[in-house]
């Protein structure tokens, strides 16, 4: 009984180490602390709107394109509809795209990239794919993609995903090359340790740093994509209030309504600005020895 006890206070003391040090690490870096401060205020709009928010599609021609005021704090579009309930229900098709693309990439890449770093035999041939599909521009394959399969918010992060992969596959594979060498990976495979346990234990670890870096630039990317997708009507569906389908509504009416285009591209680029800024910001404490040589 009294092992049992021992092992819970220090399973908690752990825990609070961690979320010390975890909280240490957030104080000097204010801009990353800025950064997910902001992106979790981007999290709770797109959860909280959609329950005390009117309903996006809700019509009232008797509204149509009415300035923004205390009736209506983002205005009204052509058709009445509340700009400001829109937008901020738009987060939440934003933020999932992002956050599903990023989740699909980094499982993918890594698998892809390991096995092609790690083994040898299969890396020509595995790194001449990703080669092709990158040879082919990201949005020109999201686009014929979703020409094939139809529109959907699934869709949209299958075809987005399938042209993100092969830059998370190239990172992790370069990362691998160099870890492979090292004198612990080379004593580990000596030692007749498996595969899978290599990578697990000594490989993965060490790549997790470029890996993390590259997917704040992957939901950058995926949620900017998105956005064109929906604004060329190859993304999501119309009756879905994504931020490209409201950008793309108010082409027609830019001079005479110009908030219908405002508010939607100020949301779209403050996020992806704030996502890019966290990426940065991470990349320099993660690795400060990027940032020396830069700055030498």
């Amino acid at each position: 009984m009294t092992e049992t006890r021992a092992g819970v206070v220090e399973a908690r003391m752990g825990v609070s180490s961690h979320a010390g040090a975890t909280w240490r690490f957030l104080r000097a870096n204010p801009v990353i602390l800025g950064g997910l401060a902001v992106i979790l205020l981007f999290t709770a709009v797109a959860l909280i709107a959609p329950l005390v928010l009117v309903d996006p599609a809700r019509l009232n021609p008797i509204q149509r394109l009415r300035p923004p005021g205390l009736d209506h704090l983002f205005g009204t579009d052509q058709v009445g509809r509340s700009t400001f309930s829109r937008t901020l229900n738009g987060t939440a098709i934003s933020l999932t795209v992002g956050a599903l693309v990023t989740a699909v990439t980094v499982i993918f890449g890594l698998l892809i990239g390991l096995v092609a770093g790690f083994m040898r035999r299969l890396d020509g041939v595995v790194m001449r794919i990703m080669d092709g599909i990158m040879a082919i521009p990201g949005i020109l394959l999201a686009i014929a993609l979703m020409s094939l399969f139809g529109s959907s918010v699934k869709n949209v992060v299958i075809a987005i995903s399938v042209a993100e992969i092969p830059r998370m596959a190239r990172i992790v594979r370069s990362s691998v090359l160099v870890i492979r060498e090292q004198t612990y990976v080379e004593a580990a495979i000596t030692n007749g340790a498996p595969v899978p346990r290599i990578l697990l234990l000594h490989v993965l670890p060490n790549a997790a740093a470029p890996v993390i870096i590259q997917a704040t630039y992957v939901f950058a990317s995926a949620m900017i994509v998105e956005s064109i997708l929906s604004f060329l009507g190859a993304g999501t569906p119309p009756t879905i209030p994504s931020w490209g389908n409201m950008l793309a509504e108010a082409r027609p009416f830019m001079q005479r309504a110009p908030w219908m285009i405002a508010f939607p591209g100020v949301a779209l680029a403050l996020l992806v600005l704030t996502v890019n800024v966290l990426g940065d910001a991470l990349r320099d404490a993660i690795d400060p020895r990027l940032v020396r040589k830069l700055k030498a």
